[in-house]
């Protein structure tokens, strides 16, 4: 994301688009109630010689009050659906209108208050390079592999091989299968510029596995961390994201953190620690302004804000913002948002217990 302008105190930032990654962060940063300015298209009517109205669009210059937001991982855009404030006098103050922000989209969001953890994640969004980290969880017969994001991660698809269990030579044998995947595993690492990579797997296939792409590209092998897990497919890239032998690569990527601090209320939850979970619950500390940090879900946003509860949500952040306390948007697409949603979408690391 680059930043073209930006004013904190009268609460404007003009803001560019350079990856899909930033409209993640765009997501859990622009709210209900913000004025968000941009270049739109608008359907008008014309009519031809045989009088039948066919429709047209034009682009139009637009300021509308955000009422939702939709996003999705698996789309290219953003949506920001609100009523027009600003714009050309052919468009009514006060109708609906969207805009849709993408890649190369160039806008601007005006907040009453911007919360630090907003700021947060605009800088964060700014800094932030592109992940070139990338997961192989395989077995004798089978490669999955997965693009880790800021958000969780893409699991990109899964090979499979006709490798006989016993007698490797009956069918197709467990190299000439290894290989392939390697050839499949070195087209991601073009295409996505990979850096860092983890071998995953149950008992010794990645052993096997590396010593046949050294042979490909030795420089990758060389480079590459092993790791064990006992699942594959997406489940295996969920439970290498965990492991401790991973923490030198995942320690810069958003889901690693996010593990790491849901994992950690865990742990004080089970010894009836500092930790506090459920919406209720975390109130009552907030109130007493004893959390340290705050966990919730995206998808508990995104449900308050479709249910029409997101103005007291929005009010229990800034109260935590405003007494110190870290915000941090948790991921539902890896483990560790799955955990926290089972805890009601939201929890806390606190500062003290309350009585």
């Amino acid at each position: 994301m680059q930043i073209i302008y930006k004013n904190v105190k009268e609460g404007d930032f003009k803001l560019k688009v350079t990856s899909l990654d930033d409209l993640w962060h765009l997501s859990q940063t622009i709210d209900e109630g913000d004025i968000v300015s941009g270049t739109t298209l608008r359907k008008i009517k014309v009519s031809g010689e045989s009088e039948k109205a066919a429709s047209n669009k034009r682009p139009v210059h637009l300021s509308i009050v955000v009422e939702r937001i939709e996003f999705s991982k698996y789309s290219d855009n953003l949506r920001v659906l609100g009523t027009v404030t600003l714009g050309p006098e052919d468009v009514p103050k006060g109708s609906h209108h969207t805009i849709e922000i993408e890649s190369g989209t160039t806008f601007t969001i005006h907040k009453d208050k911007w919360l630090k953890y907003q700021l947060d994640r605009i800088d964060e969004a700014v800094n932030e390079k592109p992940s070139k980290s990338m997961i192989i969880v395989l077995e004798r017969d089978s490669a999955g592999f997965a693009l880790l994001k800021h958000y969780g991660y893409d699991f990109l698809g899964e090979i499979t091989g006709d490798v006989e269990k016993k007698e490797y030579e009956k069918k197709q044998p467990q190299k000439e299968f290894y290989s392939l995947a390697a050839d499949e595993l070195l087209s991601y690492v073009k295409r996505y510029e990979i850096e860092n990579l983890i071998i995953a797997s149950p008992a010794f296939w990645k052993e096997d596995f590396l010593k046949v792409l050294s042979k490909k590209d030795q420089k990758l092998a060389k480079s590459a961390i092993l790791a064990t897990c006992n699942d594959t497919g997406k489940n295996g890239v969920d439970e290498v994201l965990k492991r401790p032998e991973v923490k030198s690569v995942m320690a810069k990527e958003r889901a690693s953190k996010e593990i790491e601090l849901v994992e950690k209320m865990l742990y004080e939850i089970s010894k009836d620690g500092l930790a506090s979970y459920g919406y209720s619950e975390v109130k009552k500390a907030a109130e007493l302004k004893a959390i340290k940090t705050l966990l919730v879900l995206d998808n508990f946003l995104m449900e308050s804000r479709q249910s029409g509860n997101y103005k007291e949500v929005d009010e229990l952040m800034r109260a935590i913002d405003l007494s110190g306390g870290e915000i941090v948007i948790v991921s539902s697409e890896h483990e560790g948002g799955i955990k926290l949603k089972g805890l009601g979408g939201i929890a806390a690391l606190l500062r003290y217990k309350p009585a």
